[in-house]
């Protein structure tokens, strides 16, 4: 898709803080965080929504969530995380993406995405 932002982060159009990269998806810091090690599961083909995907990408965008998810906590000491998807008009990005958000006591993102980033590369 021409002029999709993550399409152009998967094809090193834009640049991103890659935290984790397969064949399938790439996982990036978002960059504007709702907490800190805000985290975005993109898949590298276009599904434009949750419902556009298939079963295999599916299960490999959770996956690497259940990978991603206690290298996160533990990083940054988080004591829970919130998965999330966006669907219909809430999504602001017509790629499928699945947002990985540690929980702090529901805190509000206090550090950069340079600072997270460094932290968990």
């Amino acid at each position: 898709m021409n002029d999709c932002i993550f399409c152009k982060i998967i094809n090193g159009e834009i640049p991103s803080k890659k935290i984790y990269e397969d064949d399938k998806v790439v996982a990036i810091m978002d960059v504007n965080p709702v907490v800190d090690g805000h985290v975005l599961i993109i898949p590298k083909e276009h599904y434009e929504d949750f419902n556009a995907l298939d079963d295999e990408i599916t299960t490999h965008i959770h996956n690497v969530a259940k990978k991603l998810i206690p290298e996160l906590m533990k990083k940054l000491g988080a004591t829970a995380l919130t998965q999330t998807v966006n669907y219909g008009d809430s999504q602001v990005v017509k790629h499928f993406h699945l947002h990985l958000l540690p929980n702090y006591s529901i805190k509000k993102a206090e550090k950069s995405v340079e600072e997270v980033y460094e932290i968990l590369k």
